[in-house]
């Protein structure tokens, strides 16, 4: 049995199948999509799904950014 793949030209998804929605930035922390542009990515053209990609690594700082700790829990921040 051969291992057919069908190959369509088009942008593929970023997904990376860790499908965990951020609490409080609301954007996927595998993907960095938000879960209008997941549930939207089928349905989009290429150029606004190249234009989404372009944005992503731009999101991940916001998923990585500390909010202080018990630090911070402890002095009121």
């Amino acid at each position: 049995m051969t291992n057919m793949v069908w190959n369509r030209d088009e942008v593929e998804s970023p997904c990376v199948q860790i499908c965990v929605v951020h609490p409080t930035e609301r954007i996927c922390t595998g993907c960095f999509r938000t879960i209008d542009e997941i549930s939207r990515w089928s349905r989009m053209d290429s150029s606004e799904r190249a234009e989404i990609m372009q944005e992503l690594p731009d999101r991940k700082p916001r998923l990585t950014q500390r909010r202080g700790g018990r630090a911070a829990r402890l002095n009121g921040s």
